[in-house]
């Protein structure tokens, strides 16, 4: 009876560990590639923050900068959980890793969000959110 029990719990058990496993590698499978596309110049580079939801506007859970060539800069965020996320990038032309503004409180840089939505103010996430489920998302971010 004790090997009985001990079999149907090993059997409970690698059925757990396989399901973990393959819920794992489907979480490692997400890959985003944001892609501006019509930087005013190539001077500087574009600086692209990954946010959910909670962090939005304060603390991205991933940052990359990339060059810009005839107009273009692109980054890929790998291994991306499942969920709802926004993207916002900015042209940091002087480089100096920050959003430089007017007195006015209106930005110097050019800058964009996923989705690109118009709108008046900063951005806000409910508007730049996108879904990750399991697939692979390309987003193209227009200044």
């Amino acid at each position: 009876m004790q090997q009985f029990i001990l079999t149907i719990i090993l059997l409970f058990l690698s059925m757990f560990v396989s399901q973990a496993q393959e819920n794992k590698e489907n979480l490692e499978q997400n890959v985003i590639t944001i892609t501006v596309v019509n930087a005013l110049n190539n001077t500087g580079t574009i600086n692209f923050a990954f946010f959910d939801e909670d962090g939005f506007r304060k603390q991205p859970l991933f940052a990359k900068s990339a060059a810009i060539e005839d107009g273009i800069s692109s980054v890929t965020f790998l291994n991306i959980p499942n969920g709802e996320y926004a993207i916002i990038c900015f042209h940091d032309e002087n480089e100096n890793n920050k959003m430089d503004f007017h007195e006015n409180g209106m930005p110097k840089e050019s800058y964009g969000t996923s989705n690109n939505p118009m709108l008046m103010g900063p951005p806000n996430f409910e508007s730049s959110k996108f879904v990750v489920d399991n697939n692979n998302v390309n987003l193209e971010i227009k200044f």
